[in-house]
C-alpha cells in the first residue's frame, strides 16, 4: 500500500450514514454499545462483512460506550497512527466506594465517608492530575505480565504487580456533582486508564472512588457524533446486501 497521506486516509474513513465502498482498506467509526467488549465488535464485523482482517484502534472496557475506530483489511496497517491519537472521555465517578476493578464491574469492597468534601476539596485534588503523571494499570485489565493477562491472573488467585505507565492529562474537568456522583471530562494521551485516574483521584480525596460510567467522545479528529451505532450499521449493511 502507498504511504499514508491525510488525503488518502480521509477517503477511507466511513462515517454515519455512509457505508464502506471498498473493504480492501476501510476505516469505520462505530459507537460501541455497553456490555460489548471491543473484540466483540471486531468479531461481529468480521462475520457481518465477511472479512477476516478487522481490528480496532484502542480498547474500550465492556461498561464503556462511545467511539471505537475499526480498521478493515489493509487499513489495519494504520493501527499505530490511530492508536497514538489523543482521546476525550466523559464519565461519572462515585465517591466513597472502592472496587477491585476501579469500576462497576466488581462489587464494592470498601465504603468511606464523602459528604464532608467541599468543591474546594475536589478542585485541589483535581489539580494534582493535570500534566504528565504516573498511573498503575488496573489489576483487572488485559495487559500482559509475564505472558499472562492481568485479569486472568487475578481471577486465578495469582498475585502480579501491575505495571506503571506515564501518561499525559491535558484537561480534567469536573462538570457536575449530584451527591456522591461526579460527572467529569478528561482529555488525555493514548494509554490512559480512566479507571485508574478515578481511583487515584478518590485516594487523593481520602474517600476513594470508582468509575460508574464512561463514554469516549473523541479520538484525534474523529468524534462519536460521526460514528455508526452498531445495530444501525448492521441493519444498513444487510439491507444493502439484499439489494445488490
Amino acid at each position: 500500500m502507498r504511504t499514508l497521506t491525510p488525503e488518502m486516509l480521509e477517503e477511507r474513513v466511513y462515517r454515519y450514514p455512509h457505508l464502506p465502498e471498498d473493504l480492501e482498506a476501510a476505516v469505520l467509526l462505530i459507537d460501541k454499545p455497553q456490555r460489548w467488549t471491543s473484540f466483540d465488535v471486531v468479531h461481529h464485523l468480521r462475520r457481518l462483512l465477511g472479512v477476516r482482517k478487522v481490528g480496532h484502534a484502542g480498547t474500550l472496557d465492556p461498561l464503556a460506550t462511545g467511539l471505537l475506530i475499526c480498521l478493515i483489511g489493509k487499513a489495519t496497517r494504520w493501527m499505530t497512527y490511530f492508536m497514538a491519537q489523543d482521546k476525550l472521555y466523559e464519565g461519572v465517578m462515585r465517591l466513597g466506594e472502592i472496587t477491585p476493578s476501579y469500576d462497576a464491574e466488581t462489587e464494592v469492597v470498601e465504603r468511606r465517608p464523602w459528604a464532608h468534601l467541599t468543591e474546594a476539596d475536589l478542585e485541589q485534588a483535581r489539580q494534582q492530575f493535570i500534566g504528565t503523571i504516573l498511573q498503575q494499570v488496573p489489576a483487572y485489565s488485559a495487559v500482559k505480565v509475564k505472558g499472562k493477562r492481568l485479569h486472568a491472573q487475578v481471577r486465578a488467585g495469582q498475585v502480579a504487580e501491575p505495571p506503571v505507565r506515564q501518561v499525559h492529562i491535558y484537561a480534567f474537568t469536573l462538570l457536575a456533582r449530584a451527591g456522591a456522583d461526579v460527572t467529569f471530562q478528561v482529555h488525555c494521551s493514548k494509554g490512559t486508564y480512566i479507571r485508574s485516574l478515578v481511583h487515584d483521584f478518590g485516594q487523593a480525596l481520602g474517600c476513594g472512588a470508582h468509575l460508574v460510567s464512561l463514554r469516549r467522545l473523541r479520538s484525534g479528529p474523529y468524534r462519536v457524533e460521526e460514528a455508526w451505532p452498531l445495530s444501525a450499521f448492521e441493519a444498513a449493511w444487510r439491507q444493502r446486501s439484499l439489494s445488490v
